[in-house]
């Protein structure tokens, strides 16, 4: 699954793919958010981890968890 996350006061957004759950990150970002957590920690599907500050958030976009279909649709 693609995840986009816009972070307060910069140009770019973080972007990356990752094997958990849409449900399973939705979680994470509400808990940490919740409990008033500094950061949130992602892993993208080659083991990179990214920490971002939950004050900067701005946005956190979720793509869909279909695998791409190959051929053609009759």
């Amino acid at each position: 699954m693609e995840i986009r996350i816009g972070i307060a006061n910069t140009a770019r957004e973080l972007n990356f793919e990752t094997g958990d759950s849409a449900d399973d990150v939705k979680k994470s970002v509400a808990t940490a958010l919740d409990s008033g957590a500094s950061h949130v920690t992602f892993t993208d599907t080659k083991g990179n981890a990214y920490i971002v500050p939950t004050a900067g958030l701005a946005y956190l976009e979720l793509g869909t968890e279909d695998v791409r279909r190959v051929g053609f649709v009759a």
